[in-house]
């Protein structure tokens, strides 16, 4: 028998959280410079250097060896063994193996984390500016945001008020997301900064979900070095998640691989949610983290290096502009910086993208505290950060 037709319905909806997030405004300007050949592209979190050959001849080698199947989901014990090693040199402490769990990127892991400890109706407290997209994890997962700006200081940089940061913690506060060294700030926690938000966590029961993902890029150290961490402050139960990351430090944005250091009792959690979420990272990947633990470390020093003269250039150039407010960063390598006169920063940004072909992040895009502010990335070779600086100067100059 025939039947009748339906007529075509509307979509279906989906759940709040996602209907409602906020397109990322940094990727807004990202696509509007896609196909200009005067680009110079300093808006996202990369440097213009390839991954070194060592780790994607190790990652090659295993393709070419069979390693394409299904492997331990929370990493290879040969990975998870040098990463404990890796700990051990840079903070003095070794997590050991079963407090480590690689994921398939930071952003995975912090979505990992929060699965296991961010539920509905939960608030998480952000020390911003920060990075807008652990934010947005948090409310995909039904989560509210709890803004607490750093303070500012005289020169313009950035400090932790633990008052603040004490008195913005309520009763359905389950976490802090703190990330040290900051994207955007540059701000780095000194140690006393660290113990006082551990002992907070403590004593108020919340998590603390740390963000060590730029650990190496500290810059008044001698190589090897890292900013200072939580590892060192920390008993293995206590309630600390550290998010660290292949990318940064070994030019491996495009790898997505990271790592958590969790307490012990979580990992047959992390097991469950890597196995339902992803399965594990390749195993022909884990050979190329493998590869940049054990034979990277001179490239490392080499990232930092180039980013501590990207540094320099961008402080004294961008930094005697006459619109411009910079404080010196202390860690992680972004200028961020104020424009005398800008209260929309995501018009700014695309008018300089219009007038100079140089991609800047607006300041918005890491939280009100941010409004007013560009951020540049300066993880890129001299001959490019000088050629944006000129271009740059014909509007923050005039």
């Amino acid at each position: 028998m025939p039947t009748e037709s339906i007529a075509p319905q509307p979509p279906l909806p989906l759940r709040p959280e996602v209907a409602e997030l906020e397109p990322s405004k940094i990727v807004a300007l990202w696509q509007q410079g896609f196909g200009r050949d005067d680009l110079i592209p300093l808006w996202v979190g990369e440097g213009d250097l390839t991954t070194p050959q060592v780790i994607c001849d190790a990652a090659t080698k295993a393709l070419a060896d069979g390693h394409t199947f299904y492997t331990h989901k929370r990493g290879w014990p040969e990975l998870l063994d040098a990463l404990d090693g890796y700990h051990g040199r840079l903070h003095g402490v070794r997590p050991e193996p079963a407090r480590l769990s690689l994921t398939s990127a930071g952003m995975n892991g912090i979505q990992l984390i929060l699965q296991a400890v961010l539920r509905s109706g939960d608030d998480m407290i952000a020390l911003t500016p920060v990075w807008p997209n652990a934010l947005a994890a948090a409310k995909i997962h039904g989560g509210a945001i709890r803004d607490v700006p750093l303070a500012r200081r005289a020169d313009g940089g950035f400090t932790l008020d633990v008052d603040a940061l004490d008195a913005a913690i309520g009763p359905a506060t389950r976490a802090i997301f703190m990330a040290s060294p900051s994207n955007p700030t540059g701000w780095t926690a000194s140690e006393a900064d660290l113990r006082a938000v551990i002992d907070l966590c403590r004593a108020r029961g919340v998590w603390l979900i740390a963000d060590e993902v730029y650990h190496r890029f500290v810059y008044d150290s001698a190589q090897p070095a890292s900013a200072p961490s939580v590892l060192p402050l920390i008993d293995p139960e206590d309630p600390v998640i550290v998010v660290n990351s292949f990318s940064k430090t070994w030019a491996m944005t495009g790898w997505r691989l990271a790592w958590l250091v969790h307490p012990p009792s979580m990992g047959p959690a992390f097991d469950s949610l890597i196995e339902f979420n992803t399965s594990g990272a390749p195993a022909f990947l884990q050979a190329g983290a493998l590869a940049a633990i054990r034979d990277g470390e001179d490239f490392a020093r080499e990232m930092v290096e180039r980013c501590a003269a990207g540094r320099e250039l961008v402080l004294q150039r961008l930094g005697a502009m006459r619109r411009v407010t910079l404080a010196r960063p202390e860690g992680a390598f972004y200028a961020f910086f104020k424009v005398d006169g800008v209260s929309d920063s995501l018009a700014y940004a695309q008018q300089i993208l219009e007038r100079t072909g140089v991609g800047l992040a607006p300041g918005i895009a890491f939280g009100a505290a941010g409004e007013g502010h560009l951020r540049l990335c300066f993880a890129s070779s001299q001959t490019r950060l000088a050629t944006a600086m000129d271009r740059l100067a014909s509007l923050l100059d005039d």
